[in-house]
């Protein structure tokens, strides 16, 4: 099952985030890949401050979990001020902090290449931790 969430930007273009079953034997807490899916979803720019979740038991049903894990996961996003709790109204996203599209967009371009000279994303990935611990900020 997947909820999408239908807005249009601030440039009248449509944007579709989706939220999708999480893996229950993915060896990572569902809680967290919860928070992971939202927390990815805000910084590519889909889901924007002030913007509203679905309510929480529709999020069970789409992740397939139950109730009390999603509130863990929301409490916990909560903590961290990605979301923010309105009582009897729901949970909205707190955070501001979606990449620059300029970003999105140079990532998009070196995927791009990567798959055209046919790396998988298992290199890939092993390419970007080895330059993650490599550059110094």
């Amino acid at each position: 099952m997947r909820a999408r969430i239908k807005r249009e930007d601030s440039h009248g273009n449509e944007v579709i985030t989706v939220l999708t079953k999480v893996d229950k034997h993915k060896g990572l807490p569902v809680y967290l890949q919860i928070m992971n899916m939202i927390k990815k979803e805000v910084l590519m720019g889909n889901m924007k401050d002030g913007e509203q979740l679905p309510p929480v038991r529709t999020m069970s049903k789409t992740f397939g979990v139950n109730i009390n894990t999603v509130m863990r996961a929301l409490e916990k996003l909560s903590n961290e001020n990605v979301v923010e709790a309105q009582h009897g109204v729901g949970y909205f996203i707190h955070a501001n902090n979606s990449l620059d599209p300029v970003i999105i967009e140079k990532t998009r371009e070196y995927v791009k290449t990567l798959k055209e000279r046919d790396i998988d994303i298992a290199i890939t990935k092993m390419v970007l931790e080895e330059m993650w611990k490599k550059v110094r900020v």
